[in-house]
């Protein structure tokens, strides 16, 4: 591995892919987005063979953020700026993400978790805090699994890693439960499975990931308005490309080999707060307590996935009672 080489306000390299024609005229662009949060700052950096991008605010405690599919480090806006007045906040776009590189390989969870310990590294960070929220939430748990003296603690939205019960899940809604919105006690995920087919989800959605974005919100949320047009079009603007939904798929495709390394993991001893949806609450009760010796689960059962969203205020306030 070569020396890690941090660059603020600056891309090292080649950009993995080129513009889309909105980023081109800098509407959705880090640095357009990141003027809307007064005291952060976009950084680029090599680490472990990638270059990766992420947004710093705020002092104190580092607080790791970790977005989730199909959002970037923009997901976090709704709470980025009342973390940063407690803690030293930095959002990461994770390996293919945003403005991150987006290689042919290493989407298992625990190679994305060495890309986030050695960001740590260049940053002089010898214990953090993680924020994670959906496949964000997976790479945090993996962080802990794999560097639990560098783990305070570890506060999940949404997310678990992925385990042998992903085996299970169904192939066809159970009858009456496939509506308009998801169903907490029978939630039907089709794009678990349809995420990992090689090739085709980026020939049938580049260009057209809006169309995706407004039904999957629609779905998950249960009050889809929360996520607003500019929202939206921050999202369609970095997934329209082939290689950002090839990536993004690949999250998708490492759940075997994720799987695999969970088998290895002993339980967690640190601090693990799960923050849950009506979408997840039951996953993450039942689930948690297996991989976690020291676990709450909090319900936010009049929020859908996207909770940084309809619900910032209880978020926060779980947030900030858990790391006090």
């Amino acid at each position: 591995m070569h020396t890690p080489i941090a660059v603020a306000n600056g891309i090292l390299g080649a950009q993995p892919s080129a513009p889309t024609p909105a980023e081109a005229l800098g509407l959705y662009s880090d640095e357009e987005l990141v003027k809307k949060l007064p005291g952060f700052t976009n950084h680029y950096v090599t680490v472990n063979d990638i270059h990766l991008h992420y947004v710093e605010g705020g002092s104190g405690e580092p607080l790791i953020c970790l977005p989730g599919w199909p959002q970037t480090w923009w997901s976090y806006h709704p709470v980025a700026a009342q973390l940063a007045e407690h803690y030293r906040i930095i959002i990461l776009d994770i390996r293919g993400m945003g403005s991150s590189e987006k290689p042919a390989a290493g989407y298992d969870k625990k190679t994305m978790a060495q890309d986030v310990y050695a960001l740590t590294q260049l940053l002089g960070l010898s214990r953090v805090a993680l924020l994670g929220h959906d496949i964000g939430g997976m790479v945090a748990l993996s962080f802990a699994f794999n560097y639990p003296d560098a783990t305070d603690k570890v506060i999940l939205l949404d997310g678990s890693h992925p385990t042998e019960g992903m085996r299970y899940m169904t192939m066809l809604p159970a009858p009456g439960t496939f509506e308009a919105k998801m169903n907490g006690d029978n939630p039907y995920m089709w794009w678990m499975a349809f995420n990992q087919i090689k090739e085709l989800p980026e020939q049938l959605l580049a260009g057209r990931f809006r169309y995706l974005l407004d039904w999957l919100f629609g779905y998950v949320m249960i009050d889809e308005r929360h996520m607003t047009e500019f929202d939206r079009e921050v999202y369609a603007a970095s997934y329209n490309h082939p290689d950002s939904i090839r990536a993004a798929t690949g999250w998708y495709q490492a759940f075997n080999q994720d799987i695999a390394d969970a088998n290895t993991y002993s339980r967690l001893t640190m601090p693990v707060l799960g923050i849950a949806s009506y979408v997840a609450y039951n996953h993450m009760s039942m689930g948690l307590p297996h991989i976690a010796e020291n676990v709450q689960v909090i319900g936010l059962q009049d929020s859908g996935h996207y909770m940084f969203e309809e619900k910032p205020a209880q978020v926060l306030e779980a947030v900030f009672n858990f790391l006090q």
